[in-house]
């Protein structure tokens, strides 16, 4: 027979009190962070008023998504949620405030993925649906495919009863003053170089990004990643950036990360940057801080590309590393005061 002192007793008595608290807050856990665009936000031009609106839009949609956190909503309801106040505010390259094509009208895209069953949506070149977020999640949760383009995604969205606009409902006068201050550049350029894709690359990188994401750790432990945007400024020829791929733009697996990008999506692409940072973590065994870094700030850098990240891992760890001069973001947690910056030194 096994004979318990009085102070085995008292130590299994504590572990066993302890025990079920400690899991308890590890399970509640939870986290949301945002971004609204990375690219040449200048510091010394924007005026004060200006600064409030995005801070004011930032701090709006991160705290929806966190409140529907808060009462236990999943992770997927809570980045929806945020993305879609963003999709819905001019101030940002995504939704009503999308960018126009070479074209003169607006082609949006959007993706989501589910860290818990890998499971994703996504789509490419739409230009009636009032939200692309949705119709990606839509296709994640409704469809038998990952990504559907242009007229066959517009055609799912009409079978899932989604908003849909006209293409007009995306314009916007800064937007417009913006596409023809790039056709007027390119125009300039290609007469000089003869040579239309080499004068894109001349263009700033104003021009080349615009993004709006989230991505989330919810109660239950399950992360995920969105993205929307209505991509590059002057676009041609059906266009498609990093957005709406899987692992290029937007990425999230339980087992490591979730991330969402803005940038120069070719190079996004190029090195599939989101999956790329959740494999350094979960391969190298490395913080989520020093996978991001190492992926925007130095892989990037030297290859030429521009932009930057949000990033959660899977114990609701943010980090939201950038090489541009700004990127708007906020993020808020369960152990965390809510945070909105646009700047480097913020």
């Amino acid at each position: 027979m096994r004979i318990f002192t009085a102070l085995n007793l008292t130590t299994l008595a504590i572990c066993l009190s302890l025990t079920p608290q400690s899991k308890a807050e590890e399970e509640a856990k939870f986290a949301i962070a945002i971004h609204g665009g990375a690219g040449a936000i200048s510091q010394k031009k924007m005026t004060p008023k200006v600064r409030a609106q995005y801070d004011a839009k930032l701090t709006e949609a991160v705290n929806t998504g966190y409140a529907l956190l808060e009462k236990g909503a999943s992770s997927e309801q809570a980045i929806i949620a945020a993305i879609q106040i963003m999709e819905e505010s001019p101030l940002f390259n995504a939704g009503k405030g999308a960018v126009y094509t070479y074209d003169e009208h607006h082609e949006l895209d959007a993706s989501i993925m589910d860290g818990k069953t890998l499971n994703a949506g996504a789509v490419s070149g739409v230009k009636t649906v009032k939200s692309p977020i949705a119709l990606a999640q839509s296709v994640m949760n409704n469809s038998v495919h990952v990504m559907l383009s242009g007229e066959g995604a517009e055609a799912f969205a009409k079978q899932e009863n989604l908003a849909l606009v006209e293409n007009q409902y995306f314009n916007t006068e800064r937007r417009y003053k913006s596409l023809l201050r790039a056709k007027k550049k390119l125009q300039q350029k290609a007469q000089e170089l003869k040579d239309y894709q080499a004068a894109h690359q001349t263009l700033d990188v104003e021009y080349k990004v615009g993004t709006v994401g989230a991505v989330a750790l919810d109660k239950n432990g399950n992360l995920a990643a969105g993205t929307s945007t209505g991509g590059m400024t002057a676009k041609r020829f059906g266009r498609i950036g990093d957005a709406p791929i899987i692992g290029a733009g937007t990425y999230a697996n339980n087992n490591s990360c979730a991330v969402s990008a803005t940038g120069h999506g070719e190079y996004f692409i190029r090195y599939h940057v989101a999956a790329d940072i959740c494999a350094r973590m979960e391969y190298q065994n490395i913080s989520v801080e020093q996978a991001a870094d190492t992926v925007i700030n130095k892989v990037l850098v030297k290859a030429g590309g521009t932009g930057g990240v949000i990033v959660i891992d899977k114990h609701g760890n943010i980090t939201m590393p950038f090489n541009t001069e700004g990127m708007y973001r906020a993020s808020r947690s369960s152990t965390s005061k809510i945070n909105v910056a646009i700047f480097r030194n913020e």
